[in-house]
């Protein structure tokens, strides 16, 4: 079977002695950053095209990695949900004409194609990796099943979780919240292409200003859209802060985990 269970020494070189806000995290990437580019030249270009970002950006994907090993290296449990933006996006392709739940199904196995190149990249840096699909495909990655998740957390491994809910009509950003809760997360980071959530597009309006916090219900009042609304009310029913933060600055994944203030935290209190 594809990932095939190892020992329990997959943990070992980890350092666990720097201060942990959160211990066990759902990070959400989305699809379009790993066509993107990375770093300074993504936060450059940020806004000047209005093309979607398509493909597979190796030099991104392998930087997402590092950022992501960051965190591990500093003893974080971490499972990971991305999006699909960068292959096809269900949402647009019904709207160009093909049935729904065939366009969303095609997504999700867009998210097994974007999981398997993190994989990859992980693994490349020494990370132990599964990959665990909503959808069975037992010839590349293992089915999810919520305790096998759990373990391999335990045992030190970054799980990465494709296919979303398995369900079409559900976004990413939803399957993220199941799984956080699902798998005890203690926090859903969401790295996204700008730094926290604002009252308004800061790439349309200069007079945007950042939350440094807000609550469940001011983001579902004021339909602050960098999260859906659906996974926005499940993460408030079950008390899962959200943390949104820019992937493009570097070190933001290890630094959130870490308690210093970046981004916008979304909490049952404002």
């Amino acid at each position: 079977m594809a990932n095939a269970d190892i020992t329990p020494s997959d943990s070992e070189g980890r350092s666990e002695t720097a201060p942990l806000r959160w211990k066990r995290i759902l990070l959400k990437l989305s699809g379009e950053a790993f066509a993107a580019e990375h770093g300074v030249a993504a936060i450059e270009n940020r806004g000047k095209s209005k093309e979607p970002q398509v493909g597979l950006n190796y030099h991104t994907i392998r930087a997402i990695a590092s950022e992501v090993a960051l965190a591990y290296n500093a003893g974080v449990e971490i499972a990971i949900v991305i999006g699909a933006g960068n292959i096809i996006r269900g949402e647009r392709a019904a709207e160009a004409g093909m049935e729904r739940a065939n366009a969303d199904y095609m997504g999700m196995l867009g998210t097994v194609i974007n999981s398997m190149a993190l994989q990859d990249a992980l693994e490349k840096q020494g990370i132990p990796t599964r990959v665990m699909t909503a959808i069975a495909m037992e010839e590349v990655a293992e089915s999810f099943i919520r305790r096998r998740a759990i373990r391999h957390l335990e045992k030190g491994r970054i799980v990465v979780l494709a296919a979303g809910t398995g369900n079409p009509f559900f976004t990413t950003d939803t399957a993220a919240a199941l799984r956080a809760n699902e798998i005890r997360a203690e926090v859903v980071l969401k790295a996204t292409n700008v730094d926290g959530i604002y009252d308004k597009d800061p790439r349309k309006f200069s007079d945007a200003v950042r939350y440094e916090q807000v609550s469940f219900d001011e983001c579902i009042g004021k339909n602050l859209r960098v999260m859906d609304q659906t996974a926005f009310a499940f993460c408030k029913e079950y008390n899962i802060p959200i943390v949104v933060c820019d992937i493009a600055q570097e070190g933001n994944i290890r630094r959130v985990v870490q308690g210093d203030n970046i981004g916008t935290l979304v909490s049952s209190a404002s």
